[in-house]
């Protein structure tokens, strides 16, 4: 890492010229930061300066304003599964990560402002992302050739979060405050955040933000486990009862019967940051510091153990981190050089009661430069490269990881044609990825290569577009998968990984058809990938000190599935333009059989879904209903068990006071109306964390 840092220090030589002020960063194409979350918008917008629009092949989603007002939750994977072709692992109300297209851990990146969260997030599940929505300004979901600029292995696609810790431009007045706070009632979730930008000079920004959010145990629909997993203790009850065991009876009847509120459930998360930024229009320069912490709950899962409870698991998170943005216009082929970099310092400690159980530390740092080219013409691309080093060291006896190293090097390019009704897309990427565990001297390195290719053709002035995308994809396996070997409490198992694991490569394409305009808006998908040597983790029904095993295997796979969003304003009524829209997504994955004849579904994979609303919208108000159907999952894999379907009924309405162009929304939303007991199948813990009952949520948003 030593080496990596020097390389990165060296770097931010970079010059910046004097220039008039209020000026964005050259090329931004980042939304107005005229309020805490942007102004609400769902068109294609995102940070890549190097394209104006990052929609021609990529498949890109935004979620800002309102919309990601109204959305928020306490990770980030809860507060994106509105969008076509996302769920979350839901493992905890304080742990969630994206699921894109059934895919999750290390085939999805979670990047701050195009860089990773150098967490400890995609080593376990249990695990937070140490990212506080609350503090966002835009979440950018991102697929296609352009995921290869983020990272190779990414091939589910990446989620960006943006946020306002560097300032992007110089406030008009002598300062700038934006403000939200927010209340939901099935976890009592109390939250706040708060950000101010002071001009200091014409051309330098002072900006503090900070953020807090506190929950209570959160209240649920039913019973807390499963069908399935509550028959099994009614069952050990029944045994025990004609056992003559009483006092056992009784406390696994107890726990079968277990309802309305999820034990060990509760959060607290706060964030602090500051930075100064100087900009000009011939570049930028800025560097924040930042704090994230939350201490969350663990669920456990009921046993039919009639002995003394264990303690409850709870999680212990801090992080410190640095982040450097820097930007500078040039002259020739290359219109533009921009440096992003991170260095993190984290923590997290597992307690087992008031007891400390194993302490995870991490400390990275990655960096990316990019040179954006001039467009010519109909051509325009990026070059550059990007760095990661990262420490990774488990303490305690339920240390399931050793003390290991990361260190990878990339170069990519991505590069767009437009040749009349013709729209061409290519990218490429290559990692070198070295992974060492000294102490069971482990010393691998891989060399991976990734690549796609899409085309587009968008007849005459029409607002239709039809693609195609190919790529083939190539990923190293991450250390978790390679050198697990160890119980794991928070998860409640003994994982086990392979040191003799190869790379993970993947066939992929895509089939689209997009249309837009002012009345119809309709976006529909099909994708399927081809996998050598897929990298998946599955129960094996050994016990292992006490804990099932769950083992690493690697297999050749099948993923297939699709995505279809649209919306229609069909009407208006006095000043309210009604509008109808929907959602689905399928998914279906399955491990190809080989020469022992193993196969079948692969775990954890979200059923197909089906959202519906209808939406009623003017400059002062704000009024939509929606129902959210998602089918049973009965594909499941060997001892995964199945879940049931789920209907939702939701409202929410947006009040501005001051018309669309004022700084104050009100905001309220009552979800899961009916109090309906839904399980989301892509979560480790379905069988004992339901998601939430009935939430009525308020919120204001606001900015001076």
């Amino acid at each position: 890492m030593k080496k990596l840092l020097l390389i990165t220090a060296a770097a931010l030589a970079i010059p910046v010229a004097p220039a008039a002020a209020q000026s964005a960063e050259p090329g931004d194409t980042a939304q107005p930061d005229d309020d805490f979350h942007g102004e609400d918008s769902k068109e294609i917008v995102v940070t890549a300066r190097y394209v104006k629009q990052l929609d021609i092949l990529a498949g890109t989603s935004v979620l800002s304003g309102e919309d990601l007002a109204q959305d928020l939750r306490g990770q980030i994977g809860d507060s994106l599964t509105s969008m076509a072709g996302i769920s979350a692992t839901s493992f905890a109300p304080g742990a969630s990560r994206p699921v894109l297209r059934g895919f999750q851990g290390p085939r999805v990146r979670v990047l701050t402002d195009g860089i990773g969260s150098l967490d400890a997030s995609n080593t376990s599940v249990d695990h937070a992302v140490a990212i506080d929505p609350l503090t966002a300004q835009r979440v950018e979901v991102l697929r296609g050739p352009a995921v290869l600029l983020f990272g190779g292995d990414a091939i589910g696609g990446a989620v960006n979060i943006i946020d306002k810790r560097i300032p992007r431009e110089v406030p008009e007045a002598p300062f700038h405050l934006d403000a939200l706070a927010g209340y939901g009632s099935a976890a009592n979730d109390r939250s706040a955040a708060g950000s101010l930008d002071v001009p200091l000079t014409s051309h330098l920004v002072f900006h503090v933000d900070g953020s807090v959010r506190k929950t209570d145990d959160v209240k649920i629909g039913g019973y807390v486990l499963s069908p399935a997993l509550r028959g099994e203790l009614l069952d050990a009850a029944a045994l025990a009862a004609d056992g003559g065991d009483a006092a056992g009876a009784a406390q696994l009847t107890d726990r079968a019967n277990l309802s309305g509120t999820v034990p060990n459930t509760a959060s607290l998360t706060k964030t602090a940051a500051a930075s100064l930024a100087y900009i000009g229009d011939g570049g930028s320069i800025g560097f924040s510091v930042s704090r994230y912490e939350s201490d969350y709950g663990v669920p456990e899962r009921p046993g039919l153990d009639t002995g003394p409870q264990a303690p409850p698991v709870t999680i212990g998170l801090k992080q410190n981190r640095a982040d450097l943005r820097a930007s500078a216009d040039l002259p020739g082929f290359f219109e533009n050089l921009t440096l992003r970099a991170g260095y993190s310092d984290y923590q997290h400690t597992e307690f087992e009661g008031s007891e400390v159980g194993t302490i995870f530390k991490v400390k990275g740092v990655e960096s990316r430069l990019e040179l954006t080219q001039a467009a010519r013409g109909g051509w325009r691309g990026v070059v550059g490269a990007q760095l990661l080093a990262r420490d990774f060291n488990a303490i305690g006896e339920e240390a399931f990881v050793p003390k290991n190293s990361i260190e990878s090097a990339a170069i990519f390019t991505l590069q767009e044609l437009e040749l009349g009704e013709l729209q061409l897309e290519g990218a490429a990427r290559f990692d070198q990825t070295a992974i060492r565990a000294p102490v069971i001297i482990f010393d691998r390195s891989f060399g991976t290569f990734s690549g796609a290719f899409g085309v587009a053709y968008v007849p005459g002035e029409a607002d239709l577009k039809f693609g195609i995308n190919l790529s083939r994809s190539a990923r190293a396996p991450s250390a978790e998968e390679l050198l697990s070997n160890g119980p794991h409490v928070a998860t409640e198992a003994f994982e086990i990984g392979n040191p003799d694991f190869t790379t993970e490569k993947s066939w992929g394409g895509e089939l689209y058809a997009r249309y837009d305009d002012n009345i119809y808006a309709v976006s529909a998908t099909i994708y399927g990938n081809l996998f050598s040597d897929y990298i998946f983790e599955a129960e094996t029904g050994a016990i292992e000190d006490g804990l099932p095993v769950f083992q690493y295997f690697q297999q050749d796979a099948t993923y297939y599935g699709f995505e279809l969003s649209g919306s229609a304003k069909f009407t208006t009524l006095g000043d309210f333009d009604l509008t109808a829209n929907m959602v689905s997504d399928l998914v279906h994955a399955n491990i190809d059989s080989n020469a022992a004849g193993s196969g079948g579904p692969i775990p954890r994979i979200p059923p197909f879904r089906l959202l519906g609303g209808l939406e009623a919208n003017s400059d002062y108000f704000d009024l939509r209903g929606e129902v959210e159907w998602s089918a049973s999952q009965n594909r499941v894999a060997t001892f995964e068990t199945s879940s049931d379907s789920f209907t939702m009924v939701n409202a929410s309405a947006a009040w501005r006071p001051f018309g669309k162009g004022g700084n104050l929304t009100l905001l309220a939303s009552a979800n899961n109306i009916f109090d309906v007991n839904a399980r989301r199948h892509a979560s480790f813990t379905k069988d004992y964390v339901p998601l939430s009952g009935r939430d009525i949520r308020v919120s204001a948003k606001f900015s001076f």
